[in-house]
């Protein structure tokens, strides 16, 4: 293509506090309409926002992990505009002094390039309410229980290229938001959307062409989908000698295709000013280190522990951080049992299976880091072979029980005795002529025959390691 690919991306996230930025109302999602609001969130004349301190520490965990300088004396500012959801005719948000700037990001695309995205501002604001249109009658219907929920947009430098870079972008701002405990990234529930600008210039154009905005994407496939549509409607329109109109426009998902909303505004639209009904935000030392200090050991720096220090692959590494609660659990199993090989290959295996088959987070897993690390010892001291392990493992899943219990309660503890095990292997070659003359023969690859009809015969009990000892004694010896 003749165009250079210019985006980027502002991320709304909604901060994980109990109750809304500037009152005392909840943030649960899926009340009643308009059952969580009060004179402050509905706007009703006489009433003074005073901001959650939570929320101020949660956009300070974003900005620092973000790489971002925090800036100690922050504002509020009212952005001015009307929408029938939004009940105070203006937004509470900050301008011209964010609580955060001047971070960045780094992306590893799918063939394994790094890049680094800037991010120019994290600013702090409150939510809107929520519209709803009947499609039968000229009626709509306003909820308010998300307005003056608390939110952190998120506004990136103009430094991705592709849409690939921008999905990359946003499941790192995913990652990091939920790797923090500062937002849940519930994408279906609007905890985490995006806006996405997006222009195209020729290759050697020293200035970027007229962007356009594609409104609230609220999915990774969807950020990419709209993308790549834009850049080939831009295209098109810059190829048949049309200009790129400066546009709002919304993404169909089913149709895959958008549609202008509105022509795009500029600051100066919005009427910016200090909010009058709001101290600054001034945040001392104190305060500041305790926040810094209570942020986990970041995920970039936790996958070069568990690479340098327990000889990990970087794929394991990169699966064992991927989220803090994958982290978490694998944390807590090492403190149990100082293992990081057999405990990585169980989590990344079973375990996740087991929680994707549910549906469920690790951390709710009904097999517990105690339970997981029960049954690797008993694979550890030869108790149960690596097989049989499996199944003891199900059935924890399913009951509850520890290893030892179900092991216990089905006897399935592995034999390793060498003289029940040798009548065994006795048996199953006197049972085999043929296959024990083959293998005398030189068709030594009959060993898994053998080890297998044994196995069989023991139920799976008996221990490989002395079977083969014995079978190799008995055919060789």
């Amino acid at each position: 293509m003749k165009y250079e690919v210019v985006i980027g991306l502002e991320i709304h996230a909604q901060l994980k506090t109990e109750s809304k930025i500037f009152c005392g109302c909840a943030t649960r999602f899926g009340a009643a309409p308009n059952s969580q609001t009060c004179p402050v969130c509905t706007g009703m004349p006489g009433v003074l926002p005073v901001v959650n301190k939570k929320a101020v520490e949660y956009a300070m965990k974003a900005g620092i992990a973000m790489n971002c300088d925090i800036v100690r004396d922050n504002r509020f500012a009212r952005k001015n505009y009307f929408y029938p959801d939004l009940p105070m005719g203006y937004q509470i948000t900050q301008f011209e002094l964010p609580i955060a700037q001047n971070g960045h990001l780094d992306i590893t695309l799918d063939d394994g390039t790094k890049k680094r995205i800037g991010i120019t501002r994290i600013h702090m604001e409150n939510d809107a309410g929520k519209s709803s249109h009947d499609p039968y009658r000229p009626v709509s219907f306003v909820d308010l229980n998300r307005a003056g929920t608390p939110l952190i947009e998120i506004v990136s430098e103009p430094d991705m290229r592709s849409a690939e870079e921008a999905g990359a972008f946003m499941r790192q701002i995913h990652a990091m938001l939920r790797w923090m405990d500062v937002c849940d990234g519930n994408m279906e529930e609007g905890s985490l959307r995006c806006d996405a600008n997006v222009s195209l210039r020729l290759w050697d154009a020293p200035e970027f062409g007229t962007r356009t905005e594609m409104k609230n994407l609220n999915s990774f496939r969807n950020i990419e989908r709209a993308i790549v549509a834009e850049i080939r409607r831009q295209a098109d329109i810059l190829d048949d000698g049309g200009t790129i109109v400066q546009e709002t426009r919304l993404w169909n998902a089913d149709e895959g295709k958008s549609v202008s909303m509105r022509s795009k505004e500029d600051a100066h639209d919005y009427r910016y000013f200090p909010d009058p009904d709001l101290l600054p935000v001034i945040i001392d030392d104190d305060f500041f280190t305790r926040v810094k200090d209570s942020i986990p050991e970041l995920p970039e720096a936790r996958k070069e522990r568990y690479v340098r220090d327990m000889d990990l692959s970087a794929e394991a590494a990169a699966v064992l951080t991927s989220s803090l609660e994958i982290s978490r659990y694998f944390e807590n199993c090492l403190a149990l049992m100082d293992k990081p090989k057999p405990v990585a290959n169980w989590i990344m295996g079973s375990v996740m299976a087991l929680t994707n088959a549910r549906g469920i987070d690790i951390s709710e897993s009904p097999v517990s880091e105690k339970d997981l690390t029960g049954l690797l010892e008993l694979v550890e001291k030869g108790v149960v072979s690596g097989t049989m392990a499996k199944t003891v493992f199900e059935d924890m899943a399913e009951t509850g029980k520890s290893a030892q219990a179900i092991v216990d309660e089905k006897g399935l503890a592995q034999v390793s005795d060498t003289s029940e095990i040798e009548g065994i292997v006795e048996k199953i070659l006197a049972d085999n002529p043929k296959e024990v003359e083959a293998y005398r023969g030189g068709k030594t690859k009959l060993m898994g025959f053998f080890v297998g009809q044994i196995m069989r015969a023991s139920k799976g009990k008996a221990n490989p390691a002395v079977v083969n000892e014995i079978i190799v004694k008995k055919l060789e010896g």
